[in-house]
């Protein structure tokens, strides 16, 4: 995992998170998905970086990659 991203059981139930901030990898995703640019995800959340919301893309296919292979 890139030390962009992390998960502690005590902020956001654990779920992962951009470091610093209360920003989960998942509602950069979802932002992603809604049409909205990494730039754009920057501007609305201020306390990022385009490399944070690069690094929560990487961990997002790191985890699919991992299921995959789990899978086979």
């Amino acid at each position: 995992m890139s030390s962009a991203i992390v998960s502690t059981p005590d902020t956001l139930a654990g779920k992962p998170r951009v470091a610093g901030t209360r920003i989960s990898v998942a509602q950069i995703l979802e932002e992603l998905a809604a049409g909205d640019t990494p730039a754009e995800i920057v501007e609305t959340y201020p306390a990022l970086t385009l490399e944070d919301v690069q690094a929560a893309i990487a961990f997002a296919i790191e985890q699919v990659d991992a299921a995959r292979c789990a899978a086979e």
